[in-house]
């Protein structure tokens, strides 16, 4: 008896892999399908985009915390790569269920599939047709499983009445043949689907990528030449290497949003609603926005994400409006104080009105990025800049409505998930160079870095060597209070390890804070540490 269980449990494990193979197949043809009918009538309907939308947006925050400091930029490439494994395992899963609880394979593909479908059809900027991709992947996904694994079961019940093993009940008359004639039309239909689904797939997704012409508007899309034009100081950019430049090229600017794939945004199709408690509702086009005049504008921008130290940080050059013309076309009305911009991804952020309708602050709606228009990762057609506030309650990206409303009305994305309505950038400086690691050789040395203090600007910056007095670095000329300035230390290094802290003082007198925190609910603070090797 014991020499008759091996074969059978491993006839058993057998089947059941190959019930999960089919599962996989059947999963693999939803995804085609879902791709095919969404670049045929519904592009931003892809159920893994959706799906992965959703996901983004009910992340827990030290969940969402954890990915930006783990995984940097890459962190939605992760996320995508998460979903693509779990839809395998429940796939195998629904094939390996329908092999031995019929039908609730075919119920679970249906539960997915009605998920898919929810989360089509609660994005924003979704269309009559958003729910077709999910209903055509789980139809065909449905059709593939229920066939597959009943030529699965028939293979495998005839080859238990082959090898003189009980079917079990509703084996049927056709379990009395050979086994092999069910066994190719199972492998027949399982490869087909799975290759078909492959080309299927892949070929939607690279017609989708192809026919996009956004990157191509965009390549053609003329700025008028700005009014005013930002005056760079002669002594603004120290000459140290390793140092980060004064203006942070496009390619390096960092990137963090909510956006799982980057929206596509046509100029021409472009419209602002600037609604709420406003005297009279407006709507622009771009070329309106582009024909009230364009300047330039030096800003620093940086996110609630940047640890200390961090590099989520960045200095451009825009080239936009200032908010409070648009805002002043609307007439916002007393007892407003907040604005929610509104992105065409569904994103929001909360604004205090009086940042944005300050003379003297550069709130402005930006077309243009160090002297090209918007790269599309970074708003384009439209985004808005705020000096002195946290990227997450003012620098919205593919900017589509502004509506003038009280914080004690409305919220935004993040306030609900931890993060504090409010939230001025708080002064820090880093240390860019040497770096951890990189031991240096003994000698003079030059340690340098950034600071910023955004709206009011640095007055100096001091650096400690181990535990000796503080001592004032050579500070760039900045280019105004709204942007961040280089500084410098020359040291003999002497052999050894040695730790190197930084930190800054605002004109106003502030200094720095010493305190750690951490970047919730309203960013960092503390003094970079960092430990330099000298050899």
């Amino acid at each position: 008896m014991a020499r008759t269980s091996r074969p059978v449990r491993g006839a058993r494990l057998r089947f059941l892999a190959w019930a999960a193979a089919a599962g996989i197949a059947a999963g693999a043809g939803f995804l085609a399908v879902a791709e095919l009918v969404a670049l045929l009538v519904a592009r931003t309907a892809s159920p893994v985009l959706t799906v992965g939308a959703f996901v983004i947006d009910v992340v827990p925050q030290p969940l969402k915390e954890f990915a930006i400091a783990t995984f940097g930029e890459a962190d939605k490439l992760v996320l995508l790569g998460g979903l693509g494994l779990a839809v395998v395992v429940a796939s195998a899963a629904s094939g390996i269920l329908q092999l031995v609880r019929p039908p609730l394979g075919l119920l679970a593909l249906g539960l997915a599939g009605a998920a898919a479908v929810a989360a089509g059809m609660t994005r924003a900027g979704a269309s009559g047709w958003s729910w077709l991709p999910a209903v055509a992947g789980t139809f065909t996904a449905v059709l593939l499983l229920r066939e597959a694994v009943a030529r699965l079961r028939a293979w495998r019940d005839g080859a238990r009445q082959h090898a003189g093993v009980g079917a079990g009940p509703g084996a049927g008359a056709d379990a009395d043949r050979s086994p092999r004639l069910d066994r190719r039309r199972f492998l027949a239909l399982t490869g087909v689907a799975a290759a078909s689904a492959v080309v299927v797939g892949l070929g939607a997704r690279l017609a989708s990528a192809a026919t996009s012409s956004i990157e191509a508007i965009r390549g053609a899309l003329r700025l008028p030449a700005p009014r005013s034009v930002v005056a760079v100081p002669s002594c603004a950019e120290l000459d140290v290497p390793g140092l980060s430049p004064l203006i942070t090229p496009n390619a390096e600017f960092y990137r963090v949003d909510t956006a799982l794939t980057v929206p596509e945004v046509d100029p021409s199709t472009w419209r602002l609603a600037v609604d709420g408690l406003v005297d009279r509702r407006i709507e622009l086009g771009f070329d309106d926005l582009v024909s009230m005049g364009l300047d330039e504008y030096a800003v620093t921008l940086t996110c609630v994400s940047n640890e200390v130290g961090g590099d989520l940080v960045g200095n451009a050059i825009w080239l936009g409006v200032p908010v409070r013309d648009i805002l002043a076309l609307a007439g916002p009305q007393a007892g407003a104080d907040m604005v929610l911009s509104r992105s065409v991804d569904g994103f929001t952020a909360s604004t205090p009105l009086d940042a944005l309708t300050d003379d003297e602050r550069d709130a402005i709606l930006a077309v243009g990025m160090n002297g090209e228009p918007l790269p599309l990762e970074h708003g384009f057609p439209v985004r808005m800049v705020v000096p002195g506030l946290y990227g997450y309650v003012s620098a919205t990206k593919w900017l589509s409505g502004l509506t003038v409303t009280t914080f004690a009305e409305d919220e935004a994305y993040w306030t609900p998930r931890g993060y504090s309505a409010e939230a001025p950038i708080k002064m820090s400086s880093r240390i860019d160079t040497p770096k951890p690691g990189r031991p240096v050789p003994a000698g003079p040395t030059v340690i340098a870095g950034v600071a910023w203090a955004q709206t009011v600007g640095i007055e100096r910056v001091e650096v400690r060597i181990d535990d000796e007095d503080w001592r004032p670095a050579t500070l760039s000329t900045p280019i105004n209070a709204d942007t961040w300035v280089q500084w410098m230390l020359e040291w003999d290094a002497a052999p050894g390890t040695h730790y190197a802290t930084v930190r800054a003082v605002g004109r106003d007198g502030r200094v720095q804070v010493e305190e750690r925190a951490p970047i919730a609910p309203d960013g960092s603070t503390g003094w970079q540490r960092t430990l330099i090797t000298v050899t």
